[in-house]
């Protein structure tokens, strides 16, 4: 296999399952060494086993149980990838959790919940290895730094029932634009993946979709994303920033977001006469939204 990755150090959040663990057995395999961060809970230790699987098949890795959440958690991470590979050169915030729920009955718990883990750990754990990637930027040190953030086809799309989620997913995918311009000056690539996997999330919720069939091409096979992922975060791909890119099986999308569609312009301030008058023709000239995910349209309706 390709030594994609070898000498390079990443931190993985949200590694110990699904999407996380596929992520980070492909970077060891690639030759980086590996942070793996889950947390651990209920006599259980997710981190910890993926860290010994690669350890196992002759790999660096380490895990850390702590809550990317918490500034104390986040400097732990970065300080553990120090000490123990002696430097960092890839973060992917993977880490995420799901409440879901109809907006009506969405508890303010339910929501701060998701907005802390997924946009509040990817903002923690993204301005501190931009810190220091800033700093050994600014000393005239080499800087190949590079970031990807988990965003969803929910957070693309939406999604019914999960308001919160798709909110913050919606927001990763903002965060990785503005990140991507303020920090290529220092040698840092931010990207986002949109990932359409089986996870213990995703399992369930859409599980007519996720099960896999014998003997044919597991499209959902969380696996899937992860080559693309360790390319992102490889030297070969200093060019590519700002991007978004989905993964369905094995399709990959270059997601394209806003863009201004159509137009009417009148040379002056509208009128409400105006707007009763043009609209129609506005909307019909324009591009069908994509719809919403849960809805028969979208074709991916929950279980």
């Amino acid at each position: 296999m390709s030594r994609l990755l070898n000498g390079r150090v990443a931190i993985i959040t949200g590694a110990g399952r699904g999407l996380g663990r596929a992520h980070a057995l492909e970077f060891a395999a690639h030759g980086a060494a590996v942070v793996v961060n889950d947390l651990a809970a209920a006599g259980e230790d997710p981190a910890a086993e993926v860290a010994e699987e690669i350890c196992a098949a002759g790999g660096r890795a380490v895990s850390v149980n702590r809550d990317i959440s918490d500034e104390a958690g986040v400097n732990k991470l970065m300080a553990t990838a120090v000490k123990e590979f002696g430097d960092v050169h890839a973060v992917v915030n993977n880490a995420g959790i799901l409440r879901d729920r109809m907006l009506v009955n969405m508890t303010v718990d339910e929501w701060d919940a998701v907005m802390a883990v997924h946009l509040r750990g990817t903002f923690l754990l993204t301005r501190e290895a931009a810190r220091r990637w800033r700093a050994a930027h600014k000393n005239g040190q080499p800087v190949s730094g590079r970031i990807v953030n988990t965003t969803s086809p929910a957070g693309l799309y939406g999604n019914i029932g999960q308001a919160n989620y798709s909110a913050a997913k919606a927001g990763i995918a903002a965060f990785t634009l503005t990140a991507a311009e303020e920090l290529g000056r220092y040698g840092i690539t931010v990207n986002a993946l949109s990932p359409n996997a089986r996870t213990r999330m995703t399992a369930t919720l859409f599980a007519d979709t996720m099960t896999p069939v014998e003997g044919e091409f597991d499209a959902m096979d969380p696996a899937n994303a992860a080559p693309l992922l360790a390319w992102l975060c490889s030297e070969q791909a200093g060019h590519v920033t700002g991007r978004t890119f989905t993964v369905l099986g094995g399709k990959v999308f270059v997601n394209e977001g806003w863009h201004d569609g159509v137009e009417t312009d009148l040379g002056r301030r509208w009128t409400v006469g105006d707007v009763s008058r043009e609209m129609a023709d506005l909307l019909e000239r324009a591009r069908p939204a994509m719809p919403v995910l849960g809805t028969a349209g979208s074709g991916i309706v929950p279980s």
